[in-house]
């Protein structure tokens, strides 16, 4: 079905810890069996056409990471054209630090492309990934959820400055509250702004206030005019 809307790719998502899906053998669960690991990626790239690549994403384990290496070329073996890797077992969760020094060794096992990821909230960190992992590539997760002109400052195109580019970041935050309320009951936006404020407030000195600000409201009409004056 996914293959039928000719998506760039299909990625397979061995990394998720959330205990529901664990509990119904997904996600990082399954990094304890790296035999159906390869099978899994073998049956979905079997069906997808070709020129569709099919990838895939892990964490370093479910407790430890003695199998990592293992699960990373099962992946391989089942032919994913490139794998992502969170520099976390799931047990760690989100907590910092990353294990970026794993992805060196897995980098060095594997034929295909490694993709570090995990804990890159600055240009700083994603130059130490890189420097520590010996990985070309970064995925940027909830890093770029905190700072969404990350991608763009690790580029070059802009300074690293959060004073600077509130402006930038105000606009966005614009557009997306245009979104929402498009898409969600009246009583359900707020909700959906404080949590991308609640992240991004880890960069934003402006975005800490806007959230108090905001904390409190129940109705999208409360937000609105607080968000319109927050320039």
């Amino acid at each position: 079905q996914a293959a039928s809307l000719q998506p760039a790719g299909i990625d397979l998502n061995f990394g998720c810890p959330i205990p529901l899906i664990n509990r119904n053998r997904g996600g990082a669960a399954l990094l304890d069996e790296p035999e159906l690991l390869a099978r899994i990626t073998a049956a979905v790239r079997a069906v997808v056409p070709e020129q569709i690549p099919v990838t895939a994403k892990m964490r370093l384990g479910i407790r430890d990471t003695r199998r990592a290496t293992e699960c990373a070329l099962a992946l391989q073996a089942g032919g994913a054209a490139e794998l992502v890797v969170h520099a976390r077992t799931r047990d760690d969760g989100y907590r910092p630090p990353g294990r970026w020094e794993c992805l060196a060794q897995l980098r060095t096992a594997l034929r295909i492309p490694l993709i570090a990821n995990g804990e890159v909230w600055t240009v700083r960190d994603y130059h130490a990934m890189r420097a520590i992992s010996g990985c070309e590539d970064v995925m940027l997760g909830r890093g770029a959820v905190a700072d969404p002109l990350l991608a763009s400052k690790i580029r070059g195109q802009c300074d690293d400055d959060p004073q600077d580019k509130w402006c930038a970041v105000h606009a966005l935050l614009l557009d997306y509250w245009e979104q929402v309320q498009r898409k969600v009951l009246p009583r359900q936006a707020p909700g959906r702004l404080k949590q991308w404020l609640m992240l991004m407030r880890r960069r934003y000195p402006q975005a800490e206030k806007l959230f108090m600000d905001v904390r409190t409201t129940r109705h999208g009409d409360e937000v609105t005019p607080i968000l319109t004056a927050a320039k």
